[in-house]
């Protein structure tokens, strides 16, 4: 039995361990910043999610558990749009920054989700800043 548990942790590609690991390390980070990161009624918690193709961000009462506005990549008004990943997360930021003023948002805290503040990330965040959102 025991060998056969040993093929099988072996047989595993060096590109699942890798994957696993920067996972891992993603989840951690996003811990970290979770300790110090909390939402309130008056200035929500900006949280963003990265795919590989697509990017998503919610504006998150954490005191109530509620999200009062959300907008990503998959909207029909920017999924129809050019542009690379980049640009089309900047218009994300500015689509939420635009349904947080209609909900009476104007402020928020940024939770980047445990990735580098950079790329597709900043681009939300600046998109959501030049949309009159203050982060």
């Amino acid at each position: 039995m025991a060998a056969t548990k040993t093929r099988a942790a072996h047989s595993r590609s060096s590109v699942g361990r890798r994957t696993a690991a920067r996972v891992a390390s993603q989840k951690r980070r996003h811990v970290r910043v979770r300790k110090k990161v909390e939402g309130s009624q008056s200035r929500p918690r900006l949280a963003v999610t990265r795919s590989s193709k697509n990017i998503f961000a919610q504006l998150i009462d954490d005191v109530a558990g509620n999200t009062l506005a959300s907008a990503s990549t998959l909207d029909e008004s920017i999924r129809g749009t050019e542009g690379d990943k980049t640009a089309k997360a900047k218009q994300v930021g500015a689509l939420l920054a635009e349904r947080a003023r209609q909900a009476g948002i104007t402020a928020a805290v940024f939770d980047r989700g445990g990735h580098a503040y950079h790329g597709r990330i900043a681009a939300l965040a600046d998109g959501a800043r030049e949309g009159g959102l203050a982060l």
